[in-house]
This record gives structure tokens, C-alpha cells and sequence, in this order.
């Protein structure tokens, strides 16, 4: 059998780089970039810190159906989204890029479709006890 992906590594990984990337934001660019700009790189933050704690969330929910692909693609395409989304708007803040903006909706999909895949593994698991006799 396949080892299933270690989603609570990857939402320490990425609450260790959100808390580094917020840190960057707030002191070594806060006199570099415009005040627009520096929104836009706060958004990135923003973003990739929940969403590293809803990594963690599947990663706690992953030990206890370990077999569950569809939260296993969950927790791959929060990994995904942090990296487009939050990565894109980190790129477009600092480089100035603008086409970097076309970039960031598709890591916003990618979070949606997690979100969505989220909901539906946890309505898939959940047992029907609303009629259960007692």
C-alpha cells in the first residue's frame, strides 16, 4: 500500500513559511514597497496562514481515514493554492509583475475545489445518526 502524503509536514512547512513571509512583509518591506502593494503581499500572508491551518485540519483528519482520496486531493490542492496563490501575489508585490494577477485566480480555484473536496469527504464520513434509535 501506498504511504499517504504527510499533510501535517507540509502545514508545518507552510505555517513556518507563512510566519517567515509575514515577518519579510512587516519589517524588510515595509519602506520598500507602496502602501498598495504592501496589501497585496499582506493578502498573500493572509491566505496562506489559513490555509496552512486547514492543511493541518485534513492532516488530523487524514490519520483518522487514512484511505480517503478525496480528502488526500484536498489537502494537494491547499498545497497548490498557497503556492499559486499566495506565491503569485508575494511575485506581483515585490517584482511588480502585473501579469502575475492572471496568475493568482487559479490558485483561488484551487482553494475553493479544496474547500468543496473538504465538505464533501467530511459529508461522505460523517454517519447518519439524525434517525438512529436509541
Amino acid at each position: 500500500m501506498k504511504k499517504p502524503i504527510n499533510f501535517l509536514f507540509w502545514a508545518a512547512i507552510s505555517g513556518f513559511t507563512g510566519v517567515a513571509f509575514g515577518a519579510f512583509g512587516a519589517h524588510g518591506l515595509r519602506d520598500v514597497l507602496s502602501a498598495d502593494m504592501l496589501r497585496v503581499y499582506k493578502t498573500g500572508v493572509d491566505y496562506h496562514m489559513w490555509h496552512a491551518l486547514a492543511l493541518g485540519l485534513i492532516a488530523l483528519l487524514q490519520r483518522q481515514i487514512p484511505t480517503d482520496k478525496i480528502l488526500c486531493w484536498a489537502g494537494c490542492l491547499m498545497i497548490a493554492g498557497i503556492i499559486i496563490f499566495s506565491g503569485s501575489l508575494y511575485l506581483l508585490s515585490i517584482t511588480g509583475m502585473r501579469w502575475l494577477g492572471a496568475i493568482t485566480p487559479f490558485g483561488g480555484l484551487a482553494f475553493l475545489s479544496a474547500w468543496l473536496l473538504l465538505a464533501i469527504s467530511a459529508y461522505k464520513n460523517t454517519p447518519n445518526t439524525f434517525y438512529q434509535e436509541n
